[in-house]
């Protein structure tokens, strides 16, 4: 590596100016505040753990993002966090064994072996919530709408709510009786919306004549709410978990567009993300101007078995980088600082420190220094000797 080479940081790895980073730690605050307002407690797993707990029930795709080391201390294989879900699962299941509803929040850096998306960071700010024992749609409800609250805390507005259910896909395979390969190639065909191969792979295989109209059905069902109402015309002869899941989607549709009619819904019954771990909704929040979601989630009632309480829960989370980058220039800190002189003078310290106490921010100046960038006031002596803000002189 040359000396010119020396402060470059790897693809898709970022570092936040003081700009920036008074931003995102002034939202990971309100947020953090929100989230207890809403009866969210904070946990901080930890940045690594090994593996064998951190990959466990998430499927290939996490295990594709995260970094892993050898612990020099056992031998076993470390993994760097490349999602918090997981921990929060772990902590919930082993580590509080609580019954009955659990919520907890957390705010951290993962890190990423590859970007999720071609413009993705590989280390995002990931802050969410995590809600345990509860299977109904109460708990999916609530963490919808915290979703949105959190966006508006933001300052993000023209914000879409996109809703699937993986279930709906889940109990048509089923039926359907798939093998493994042919499964996969619908799965592929189906997430990459490409309606004509998906077309040829099912006209290629012998398969049931309606869970090919089905499958061909679900490739076209987007759009809004009015979709829900061709869905269940469309899948009427399908296994009772379809028409549920529809009504699911429907029942918590009902109680986004009651509470918070400012956002737009849009429906994807083809939609399945995180479909190796999701097992009932799915749902993602787009604003305009960013070219993937901006906060997603859903329900994932599995996780935990492997910690031995396999607890219902569902959740979301958003990358703070991500939310800070959308927020609007006038956002941005203004100059608020006070400038206090250089000067030995006790009461110039005592007077710093109570202003500092009271909440505001004084930045001592350095001898021959008169200005700062950050500051709009400064302290000056008044004719009887006692220190004032006042005006920074321009």
């Amino acid at each position: 590596m040359t000396t010119a080479d020396r402060w470059l940081l790897p693809d898709g790895v970022e570092e936040l100016l003081p700009a920036q980073a008074g931003r995102a730690e002034q939202l990971r605050r309100q947020l953090l505040d929100l989230y207890h307002s809403w009866g969210y407690e904070l946990v901080m797993p930890p940045l690594l753990e090994f593996t064998d707990s951190l990959l466990v029930g998430l499927g290939s795709d996490v295990d594709l993002l995260t970094f892993k080391v050898t612990d020099q201390l056992t031998g076993r294989t470390l993994g760097i966090r490349a999602d918090i879900t997981p921990q929060v699962a772990r902590i919930d299941a082993h580590s509080l064994r609580r019954e009955g509803p659990v919520r907890l929040c957390y705010a951290g850096s993962v890190l990423h072996a590859r970007p999720k998306s071609l413009m993705a960071s590989r280390s995002p700010i990931q802050i969410g919530v995590e809600f345990y024992g509860d299977a109904g749609l109460a708990s999916d409800s609530e963490v919808v709408l915290l979703m949105l609250e959190t966006l508006r805390v933001a300052g993000l507005s023209e914000v879409t709510l996109d809703l699937g259910h993986v279930g709906i896909y889940r109990a048509l395979v089923e039926a359907a009786r798939l093998d493994d390969a042919l499964e996969q190639a619908l799965f592929d065909a189906l997430q990459r919306k490409a309606g004509a191969e998906l077309e040829q792979i099912l006209n290629s295989v012998d398969i049931d004549g309606r869970a090919r109209g089905w499958f061909a059905d679900l490739s076209r069902l987007q759009g809004d709410v009015a979709v829900l109402d061709t869905a269940r015309q469309c899948f009427r002869e399908a296994p009772a978990p379809v028409l549920a899941a529809i009504d699911e989607l429907a029942a918590v549709a009902a109680v986004v567009r009651a509470r918070l009619p400012q956002v737009r819904l849009y429906f994807d019954l083809s939609e399945l993300r995180g479909y190796h771990y999701h097992t009932g909704l799915v749902f993602a929040a787009l604003v305009p101007g960013w070219g993937q979601a901006v906060a997603n989630g859903g329900r994932y009632d599995h996780v935990g078995e492997a910690f031995g309480r396999a607890r219902p829960a569902t959740g979301f989370n958003t990358d703070l980088k991500a939310l800070i980058a959308l927020m609007s220039r006038a956002d941005e800190p203004r100059r608020n600082a006070i400038l206090a002189p250089a000067d030995d003078d006790l009461a110039l310290w005592q007077m710093a420190q109570q202003l500092r106490a009271d909440g505001e921010r004084v930045i001592n100046a350095l001898p021959g220094q008169h200005s700062a960038a950050d500051c709009d006031r400064q302290l000056l002596r008044d004719q009887d000797g006692r220190w004032q803000v006042v005006p920074l002189a321009p």
